[in-house]
Order: structure tokens, then sequence, then C-alpha cells
């Protein structure tokens, strides 16, 4: 049985952004890659991400490489489609206020690909063919339309049908389309929208008749920030059983409820009814949130899988990762991802997840102790254990030699360990020429490496190395070491050689999983407020134990299908916001430490 192991966000090369966004104003600097589109071709994984210039590819959905794609295809546009018809890929991407072309190949790395002239425009495009050889299409990203889809020609990849509206955003009735951290935000009114948006352009120093061109083309993007009205984007069509499940994000990318819903129907243009559990894709809490505008995908061994993007938002609103995660359909045909503890180690036995309601591994790194060669003021070494991807550990220099080291209070079990580095307002020359377009920016192509050593220590005094990466010529912000047997440790010390740009350290999570040598907590004890019809407040007691590190909160419409949850550290008190008008609400809460994951009781809210 062969057994490999992956951390979320997956561990690849994430190219650097020179963003030049019109809505903000000023250049902004960040790594970025969201919106995956996964296939199965030619006994490869092929994943298409925005704005990396490369597709990233596989062998067992485990271990990435990338790969440079061709210059003629438009890299530089969003949420690239892909999708496998007969003998061919075919690959599209978002551009708006110009039609938008098809491109086919039969080899996806060296090409050639074919181009087929587009008849429309379109943003987040998503082709999707039946099992009858018949192929559809589906597009949108706004808050004041509707997604769409249309019956193309499978050779012309003309529309043969009239566009029908598949499904539309209601952030009054379904809470987890409500934009805001937690969903906090309703929609507001058309006037105060212009008001706030005519006040905008006047800041940036133009007038509704002389704003330009770019400021023009992200008019609707900006109302929408103003508007607070949900983005419905991101479609993806998958079947099974003879149903269409219709995927969608809901807003936003920025925020920590990022996610996937789904609808259902009988025909690919439907009509469509919300499923019985809707909210597919949802991971708002963790080291790392967000899971939405993703892609679903059969594999070759009969498993289903889930991609989707994940947030960071600090350098950029859309400095992002992917992730990935195993998925499903329930006996009752309910479609549902499992992201329990989505940001924890992964096991993979034979292309199969198998430890899919417990991981085997706990977080060893929470809380504790932790020193470093310098540090700047706000950006202590203790950031770098506290589960928040926002938050860093900065060194005072970019010499070679910068330090981090976590105590963990005693000798344990370690076996495996994630080395996530941040960007911090990098301030750099652009290294080559702007491009203009949806949004004007340069994507940095150069291989840059990212180079440390990673080693352990049972008494602080003498060490010995766990990883060397001091010459490595890889650039992996997100770095995974794996010791499936186990190490003992206490200490274990991370010391930079050299970054991208020569920039300083910066290291938002030194993330050590493994086995403590206690006992796991006892069941704990909560109590749900509920404080709308769309958001409830939970409540934990934590005097009733004082051992647990976090808690992972369990909801859904059944109690027995809690599909979808929030995972917290040391707060004992949180918000869900992602409950639907009306709808039955189950909750469960389970608490974690290094030993173990105790479950909770279920809780009926209403």
């Amino acid at each position: 049985m062969t057994k490999q192991y992956y951390c979320n966000p997956l561990n690849i090369n994430y190219r650097y952004q020179f963003n030049l966004d019109q809505r903000v104003g000023k250049l902004q600097i960040n790594r970025e890659a969201a919106d995956p589109s996964l296939i199965y071709y030619n006994g490869l994984y092929y994943m298409f991400v925005s704005m990396n210039l490369s597709v990233w590819v596989s062998e067992d959905l485990v271990n990435w490489e990338a790969k440079r794609l061709p210059d003629y295809l438009p890299l530089y546009d969003y949420a690239p489609d892909v999708r496998v018809l007969g003998e061919y890929v075919y690959f599209s991407a978002s551009k708006k206020g110009e039609n938008c072309d098809y491109y086919r190949t039969k080899d996806i790395i060296d090409g050639p690909y074919e181009k087929i002239e587009g008849t429309f425009d379109f943003w987040d495009p998503n082709l999707f063919v039946d099992d009858d050889g018949r192929v559809y299409f589906f597009w949108g990203c706004t808050n004041d339309e509707p997604i769409w889809g249309c019956e193309l020609d499978p050779e012309t990849m003309k529309p043969i049908s009239e566009k029908v509206a598949i499904l539309d955003g209601d952030a009054f009735t379904k809470g987890y389309e409500r934009i805001g951290e937690d969903h906090a935000l309703f929609p507001l009114e058309n006037d105060l929208v212009e008001k706030k948006f005519e006040a905008y352009i006047s800041s940036q120093g133009f007038t509704k008749e002389n704003m330009p061109q770019q400021m023009k083309l992200y008019e609707t993007a900006i109302k929408g920030m103003f508007s607070q009205r949900p983005f419905i984007e991101g479609a993806w069509l998958t079947k099974h059983d003879n149903k269409y499940y219709m995927q969608y994000a809901f807003p936003g990318t920025q925020y920590n409820g990022y996610g996937d819903g789904v609808y259902i129907a009988d025909s690919p243009l439907g009509p469509y009814k919300i499923a019985e559990q809707p909210i597919y894709s949802y991971k708002p809490g963790g080291f790392i949130p967000g899971a939405g505008h993703g892609s679903t995908l059969e594999d070759k061994n009969g498993n289903w899988w889930h991609a989707a993007t994940m947030r960071i938002s600090m350098n950029h609103n859309f400095e992002r990762r992917v992730g990935l995660w195993p998925a499903g359909y329930d006996k009752n045909g309910q479609l549902f991802c499992n992201q329990l503890y989505g940001d924890w180690p992964i096991l993979v036995e034979d292309g199969k997840v198998t430890n899919w309601q417990k991981p085997e591994w706990y977080p060893l790194h929470i809380g504790k102790q932790v020193s470093a060669s310098s540090f700047e003021d706000g950006k202590e070494p203790k950031n770098a254990v506290e589960e928040d991807i926002q938050t860093w550990w900065r060194a005072k220099t970019n010499q070679s030699g910068e330090w981090l080291q976590v105590d963990l209070g005693e000798i344990m079990t370690v076996n495996a360990m994630q080395i996530n580095f941040a960007d911090d307002n990098l301030d750099i020359p652009v290294p080559g020429e702007i491009r203009m377009g949806t949004q004007a920016r340069y994507i940095d192509e150069v291989d840059y490496c990212t180079q440390w050593k990673l080693e352990g220590s049972l008494d602080g005094v003498s060490y010995f190395v766990i990883e060397d990466k001091w010459d490595a010529k890889t650039d992996l912000p997100h770095d995974f070491i794996v010791k499936e047997d186990g190490l003992q440790l206490r200490y274990v010390k991370l010391t930079i050689n050299a970054l991208p740009y020569e920039q300083k350290a910066a290291i938002s999570g030194l993330r050590i999983f493994g086995q403590g040598n206690g006992i796991q907590p006892l069941v704990p004890q909560y109590t749900v407020e509920k404080i709308s019809d769309l958001d409830v407040e939970i409540h934990v007691d934590s005097s009733s134990d004082n051992t647990a590190l976090g808690y992972n909160i369990l909801f859904g419409n059944h109690p027995e299908k809690l599909y979808n949850s929030y995972l917290i550290t040391e707060k004992h008190t949180q918000k869900i916001g992602a409950l639907i008008k009306g709808e039955p609400f189950f909750v469960r809460v389970d608490a974690y430490n290094e030993n173990g994951i105790t479950e909770g009781n279920v809780i009926r809210v209403y």
C-alpha cells in the first residue's frame, strides 16, 4: 500500500504579480494563484490556475510540477477553463469587452493550440460535455446578473441556443451569500451605492464623464464592493446518476467565507433547484481560510476531488492560493466536500484519502514558545504559531542566517512540518513591462530560489538536520516535510539562507504536526445562540476543560450530514453566518489538542 501526504495550500511555485490596480490607485506586489480548473487527460492530472503562466501537472494529485504554457494563450486573462472534448483539451479564459476565443490541443504542454474564434465576451467560463456528446457553456461573474448557460456547436463553439439564466444570488435568505468576514454585510440600496461610487472616483481625481477606460471596465466591480450585493461566479458543472450539479462561488474572494454552493437539475440547462445542503465547499476557519471558485473531478480510481481558491489577501485582495480536498456524493445524491481539518496533513493511500473524519497527526505548535534571531515590532516570533496566515514573524535584516525556533515544551513525536513564507509589503521596481488588459499587471517569470535549513533538537544544545534546502533551486512558499516514522523532538529551528528579491525572512506559519504525550480533550460543553435568521453564535464553556487547543464547529441541516465546518484556535465564541432562512440547522462542536480529537454532542438550533 502506497502512502503519501500533502498539506494545503498546495506546495508549488506561486508566481509574483505586479498589479497596477485601478481600484486602489497604486502598485501592489504579491503571489497569486486562483480559480483552479482540474482535469485528467492521457494519464496525468492537469490544473490550470489564474495568473501563473503555467499548468500544474501531477501523476497522483499529491506532487505537482509547474510547466510553462505557450505565450499565445490568453495567460493574462482570469479564470481559465479547461475540459476534455473527444481527443482534445479545450481552453478558454475571461475577458471583458472583447470576444473570448477558445483554443484546443492534443498536447497541453507543447501544443500547438488551435484557435477557435469566439463570438461573445464572458467571465468565469465553464465548458461541459455531456455523455451524449452535446456541449454546454456557462459563464457569469457579477452582482447584478445571474450565471448564464447555453448549448454550443461542438465544432464551431458558437451558441446554438438562447442563453438561459441558471441561478442568481439572494443574500437576504442565504446567509452564506453575504459578503464580509463571516458574512457580516447585507446589500445596500442602489442610490447609496451610486453616491459611494461617485465619491470614490472623485477621490481619484475623475468624474463619471472623464474616468479612464480601465476604471470603466471595473465600474461594476467597484460598485460591487460598495453595494455589498453578492457576486455569483465561478460555474462548474458535474454529472452523477443522471443529475446535473451546478457549482458556483459565493462572495467574495478576499473574505474568509469564500466558498462554493450547489444547485441540482435533470438537464444541463435546468431548471435548477437549490440542493438540500447547498453549501458544498466551505472553509472559513483554520490557518488559511477560503474554498471558493473551484472545480470537481472524478479521478482515475473513481474518487472525487475538489480544488478551490484559498485566501491571504494582505498585500492585495487577490493574494490567493489553491487547496485540494476529497469530495463525493452521499447515498441520497448530495454533493459534499471534506474540509473538516482542511489545512492539516492529508493522507492519501493508493490514490484515496483514508483519514476522512480524523487526522492521524495533530498540531503541536499552537501557542508554544518561539524565539528568533531578530524581529520587527508587531511581527514577533509568536505570530508564526498562532494559526493565522495573515500574521507573521519578520526578521530585522535580509542577511543569511536569520532563524526562528519553536520550543514544544517537552519531547514529542513529530511527523510533519509545513513552512509558510509570507511576503511583506514588497517595494521593488517592476522587473518587466506592465501589460494592460482587464487588469494591468506584470507576472514575473523568473524562477527564484527559497533556501533554508530545518533542524531539530532534544535539548536546545545539540541539533541535527531534518531537511536541508540551503542550496535549493526551487521556490516553494508552503514547503511540506514528512517524517512518517516520526522524530523525537523538543526544538524545531528554521534558518533562512535566501529568498526572492532578497527580502527579509517572514514566516506566517512554522507548523508542526505529530503526537503529544497526554490525553485528548474532554467532551466540549457549549451553547448556541440564535442572533438572526441567518446567524448563530457558538459559546464554548472553556472552564469545563482547559486542555483543548481549539474547536471544530460542524454544521448542516441534518444531524447526520454535518458536512460544513469552522475550525477555530483558542477562541471560545464564534459566529456562524451561513444559515438559510427557515431551514433546519444542526451543530456539533468537537475539541482538539496535541493528542487527539473528541466529538461533542449534536444540538438542533431550530
